[in-house]
């Protein structure tokens, strides 16, 4: 493995370049996993032919939520690898169920066959993306260096929502040049062909980046090496705060990305390409909302930021979900989805630097990963699949409540927490 290491002298122009090649896999990794959710209103007829558009939405949220059942798996074996042999070996980690999906016939050609190596394709893509999170996590908090911790490590979540606007962005150049009946045929394949080819120059650019001071410090000094029992033995509190801030910030997350573009269509009453376009305008200044959130986190503190994210989450909600779901505007359901992400930002942007710091530079990728992975599985994986539950029984606005409380739970959480920016566990500059 090359031995070079992002020191204390790094200037800014190499911390940037470190930066681009912890982040260019979580970008591939994302796109693929959110083309999924972006081209779902229109191949869920391909693999689930049987019922109305909502029954067959629930069939395709459940196989969405079957994905994140397996990033509790990679979260493990990854967290695990790369707290042994370094965050470079364990980014460096692609996935072929993008491109099964695409190849893969539909239920009218090869029946039963096809939702069943559908939900194997996205068990594929869990397993890639659950160890994905905490390595990226882990290693651009590692190399961001103290002064602004947040700001270089919020580009974590400006590739991750980068990765569902591009995959957005495809879809709306597609409906553009392609007819309905054309992207209800083979259209919507060409997305996930995309992401296939996308995952070639991200690892490129991984192979050639350099591991970080933090781990290379720590295996010189002989520090032990990490393992679940170790993790959950002595930073057991860690732990239980990453599942407390992940349940309600991954719910709420995939609540506003994920599955608005289907609450849009199916709540609000807008076309699936009105649906697409505002997710995809809002998603824009959610992304570029990041660096700033992240900036301000090194200026007044992380527990400030979450407070923010999760009270205000909380306490906006229910007036912002039922305002989208009355709106007749485009731009009315633009300003009231971006408002809702603008508050999250105070969280998305600090998600993997908080976790980071919480833990020792032997057990944190493990520990960054494998608690976010299972309530992120719980709770994030399952949002779109319960809001649809919700809807499908008649009672829609239990799910902005559902939402509600998780959020305050969060609250509570960050209440109890230390500022991770003045207690960080990550040493070194």
């Amino acid at each position: 493995m090359n031995s070079r290491q992002i020191d204390p002298s790094t200037p800014t122009v190499a911390r940037a370049r470190a930066i681009l090649a912890g982040s260019s896999g979580n970008f591939v990794e994302w796109y693929d996993w959110y083309t999924y959710a972006a081209t779902a209103l229109y191949f869920a007829p391909v693999f689930f032919p049987k019922g109305d558009q909502a029954a067959q939405l629930l069939q395709t949220a459940a196989v969405f939520a079957v994905g994140f059942f397996a990033r509790p798996v990679g979260a493990w074996l990854m967290g695990l690898y790369s707290d042994h042999f370094g965050r470079k070996r364990a980014l460096i980690v692609m996935c072929a169920g993008t491109l099964v999906i695409a190849l893969t016939p539909g239920a009218a050609t090869i029946g039963i066959a096809a939702p069943i190596i559908l939900v194997l394709a996205r068990l594929m893509q869990g397993l890639a993306l659950g160890g994905e999170y905490g390595a990226s996590a882990t290693y651009m908090s590692e190399v961001a260096g103290k002064s602004y911790r947040g700001f270089w490590s919020s580009f974590q979540y400006v590739t991750l929502i980068g990765g569902q606007l591009a995959a957005l962005a495809v879809l709306i150049v597609l409906q553009q040049i392609l007819s309905p009946e054309a992207m209800d045929s083979y259209g919507w394949r060409i997305p996930f062909v995309v992401g296939a080819a996308l995952a070639i120059g991200a690892y490129t650019v991984r192979s050639r980046m350099e591991e970080s001071q933090s781990f290379t410090k720590a295996r010189a000094e002989g520090a032990p090496k990490g393992s679940t029992r170790l993790l959950f033995k002595q930073h057991p509190r860690q732990a239980i705060t990453i599942l407390g801030l992940t349940a309600g910030g991954s719910m709420i997350f995939y609540v506003y990305t994920t599955y608005m573009q289907k609450f849009l269509t199916i709540s609000a009453g807008f076309t699936r390409v009105q649906a697409t376009e505002i997710s995809a305008a809002s998603l824009g200044v959610f992304m570029l909302a990041q660096p700033l959130f992240g900036w301000l986190s090194d200026k007044v503190g992380r527990k400030q930021m979450l407070l923010l994210a999760f009270g205000g989450g909380a306490l906006a909600t229910w007036p912002i979900m039922n305002g989208i779901a009355e709106a007749t505007a485009a731009m009315t359901a633009f300003l009231l989805i971006t408002s809702a992400m603008l508050i999250q930002s105070a969280y998305t942007s600090i998600s993997a630097v908080v976790k980071a710091e919480l833990f020792p530079t032997n057990v944190r990728t493990l520990g960054v990963a494998l608690p976010y992975a299972l309530a992120n599985a719980a709770f994030g994986g399952t949002a779109e699949y319960v809001a649809l539950w919700f809807k499908s029984r008649g009672m829609e606005q239990g799910f902005f409540i559902y939402a509600s409380v998780l959020l305050a739970l969060g609250f509570i959480v960050a209440l109890t927490m230390p500022d991770t920016r003045r207690y960080s566990r990550i040493m070194e500059d």
